[in-house]
Order: C-alpha cells, then structure tokens, then sequence
C-alpha cells in the first residue's frame, strides 16, 4: 500500500512539474498577432528582407497577408505557439468567399489558411491576380 501512495504522489508530482515547465516554454498559449507593426515583424523574421509595405491583418489575429515593393506576397499563419511565413508564388490556390480569404502555397505540407478581412478581403484578392496562375 506505501509502494502505491509512493508512486501516486510521484507521478502527482511529475505532472504538475511538467505543467510547470509548459507554461515557462509558453505552450498552448493563445497567440494571436495584435497590429500591423508585429506582422510586419514576423515577416521579416520569417523571410529575411522582406520589407512588408502593405498588409492585411485577420479579425481575430490568426494570420495575415502582406506585400513588398518587390511584388512578393507572403501568408502568416499560426503554427502552435507561433508564427510562420510562406511567399505565395501563385493566385490558383486563393479563393474569395464574402470577406473572408481562403489562401493556399503550392507547398502540399502547408495547411490553407482562412483569413476574414472584411471590406479589403476582395481588395486583396484582385491584387493576388497579380501573381498569375
């Protein structure tokens, strides 16, 4: 019976121990990305020089898409705690729905990413043309 209690109160202690060092590392927190300027920001950490010049921020912070003077487009989502950046190198793989934009990369392990843009959802949309098909 002491042998059980042993183990329970260590297993007990296992766990609230590794709950801890979760929440230290920050996971499964609700990241979200708040203005313009920390977009800008994730963008130019996930692809060095690109100099976002426009951008289109989801409602709910989930992701955003923006444009350089190059022309280049890139899509921020979330990934876990995270964000990550890929340049969208064609148009076929985005689809206009009301205000929300469906946006996709040719990059098969990339997961679509839904942004809900309001009014500049169609803005946006007419500019992805621009990258052809």
């Amino acid at each position: 019976m002491n042998a059980q209690l042993i183990q329970l109160g260590g297993s007990l202690i296992a766990i609230l121990l590794l709950a801890l060092i979760a929440k230290w590392l920050g996971l499964g927190r609700d990241v979200r990305i708040a203005n313009v300027a920390e977009a800008k920001a994730l963008a130019e950490s996930a692809i060095a020089g690109f100099q976002a010049r426009d951008v289109a921020l989801d409602r709910a912070g989930l992701g955003a898409l923006l444009r350089d003077d190059a022309g280049r487009f890139m899509i921020l989502r979330r990934h876990g705690a995270r964000f990550v950046g890929r340049l969208l190198d064609s148009h076929s793989h985005c689809r206009l729905d009301r205000d929300f934009l469906n946006v996709a990369t040719s990059d098969s392990f990339a997961r679509p990413v839904i942004l809900h843009l309001g009014a500049e959802a169609k803005i946006w949309a007419s500019r992805l043309r621009d990258l052809g098909g």
